[in-house]
């Protein structure tokens, strides 16, 4: 796709981006402005984002023309812009660089020590803690995340600091283009099969992406998970010089965790390492996968030479990232949640963390599958996650980018999940939330899709239902 892989910030003169809308490639543009450069960018929809680059001094445009790339130098694209799109076809004819919205982001981390966050799951939440923790103890850190994080107030910023947190994407193989410093992985597990084919080639581009790795990295990986935790014993094998720490629940972890535990609101734990020391970890966000997210940030700054004590209390700060178990609203002592999950290991993830929230209430899900690819796949592990819940709602597949394949429906979940289950339209959904929930109960809606616009229309229902 690029006509140099590693292509340096001076050599993109003026930038236009193509759906810079996004969450990801809106973070180029906001690095991008805040180096300096002359940036431009068009999305197909009239976002809030927009005008908030336009107030930065971008140019920006609604609807594809090939007129709105002006005079740039360089085109950065999203991964869902194709040959077809006026503008991607006029930059091909005139010549122009092209770059994928991760080389983008590579150049725009040149010169600084990159801590890259890359893993089936967790990496947003887990890149927030880091940039957050780092941030609050006046590190000023550079970053890029892939949501919105109301403590950091925007999703990519360039500091004053060394060091640059970034979200490294798998889902296509673009982290190889990043050149990291230090590497964490949350997990390795069998996703985004459209793009790999097979579970072997997802672990084999972690492999290649911890190779990227120099002499001096630093690779951290999650002992709890199987696959990072290969990835962590091959590359120890592979690259003795390079150092190498493991963080979990497991024994073997050299970040270790125990003793956790909901406190109220919070989520505590005892975190341990190697020179005998140990505290106690305090954070305002649920779950264990939280616990772990939370440890692997502690990893970076205790390598970055943070004080621990300052470490954990700028963490236990931390508020959470958009769609990670984001609180909607509550109405009546039944408290909304929307979380992002996706994968089936999210998903449970997601429901533990609403059990442990709900305590002796009960949860009440609205799930909606993403992608047919991904269904066709892990229907029966999504059953088995759901079946922690009380009720469960299942909404149509959200199709994003396939088209629907044959036999591959929302009723692959629903009739294996082991509690009261079944395949609803969103005003059915709510309507059933709504009439299940009493007080102490929580609700979550989950998924990738457009699921997360239900949260407000539950709180709305339920205030309605209290009347």
């Amino acid at each position: 796709m690029s006509q140099q892989l590693h292509q340096k910030l001076s050599e993109l003169g003026k930038v236009h981006l193509m759906g810079i809308g996004g969450v990801g490639v809106s973070a180029v543009a906001r690095l991008l402005l805040d180096h300096g450069l002359s940036v431009s960018g068009t999305d197909a929809k009239d976002l809030p984002v927009l005008e908030e680059l336009r107030a930065r001094g971008a140019r920006i445009h609604v609807g594809y023309a090939a007129e709105n790339l002006g005079d740039a130098d360089t085109v950065i694209i999203s991964s869902i812009i194709k040959p077809g799109n006026p503008e991607y076809d006029a930059a091909t004819e005139r010549g122009l660089q092209i770059l994928h919205r991760s080389e983008g982001l590579a150049a725009a981390m040149e010169g600084h020590h990159a801590v890259t966050v890359a893993g089936t799951h967790g990496k947003t939440t887990t890149t927030a803690l880091t940039a957050h923790m780092l941030r609050s103890v006046g590190a000023s850190p550079s970053f890029a995340v892939g949501a919105n994080i109301a403590s950091l107030g925007v999703n990519a910023e360039l500091g004053e600091g060394a060091v640059f947190v970034a979200e490294a994407d798998e889902s296509d193989g673009s982290f190889l283009n990043y050149r990291p410093n230090v590497i964490i992985v949350t997990n390795v597990e069998a996703d985004h099969l459209d793009h790999y084919g097979t579970a072997d080639a997802v672990h084999q581009a972690f492999v290649d992406f911890a190779r990227l790795l120099p002499e001096d990295g630093l690779l951290i990986c999650c002992a709890d998970d199987p696959g990072a935790a290969d990835l962590a014993r091959q590359m120890r094998r592979e690259r003795p010089e390079l150092r190498v720490q493991t963080y979990g629940f497991s024994d073997a972890a050299d970040r270790r965790l125990s003793d956790a535990r909901p406190e109220g609101e919070r989520f505590v734990a005892t975190v341990e390492w190697g020179s005998g020391e140990s505290r106690e970890m305090n954070l305002g966000i649920p779950g264990e996968h939280n616990l772990l997210n939370a440890t692997a940030a502690l990893a970076v700054g205790l390598h970055v030479g943070l004080d621990a004590d300052a470490a954990l209390e700028a963490l236990a700060s931390f508020t959470g990232a958009a769609r990670r178990f984001e609180l909607k609203g509550e109405v009546a002592q039944i408290r909304v949640f929307d979380d992002y999950a996706h994968h089936p290991t999210e998903v449970h993830a997601a429901l533990r963390a609403g059990r442990a929230v709900a305590d002796t209430g009960e949860l009440h899900v609205i799930f909606q599958p993403h992608l047919f690819s991904r269904t066709r796949e892990f229907y029966r592990q999504f059953a088995e996650a759901l079946s922690l819940a009380d009720t469960v709602a299942i909404l149509d597949i959200y199709p994003a980018r396939e088209e629907p394949i044959q036999g591959v429906t929302s009723a692959l979940i629903s009739d294996r999940v082991a509690v009261s289950s079944a395949v609803l339209n969103t005003e059915q959904a709510i309507a059933r939330v709504v009439e299940s929930a009493a007080p102490g109960d929580v609700i979550m809606t989950i998924g990738a899709g457009d699921v997360t616009y239900l949260g407000p229309q539950i709180v709305e229902a339920l205030e309605t239902h209290q009347r």
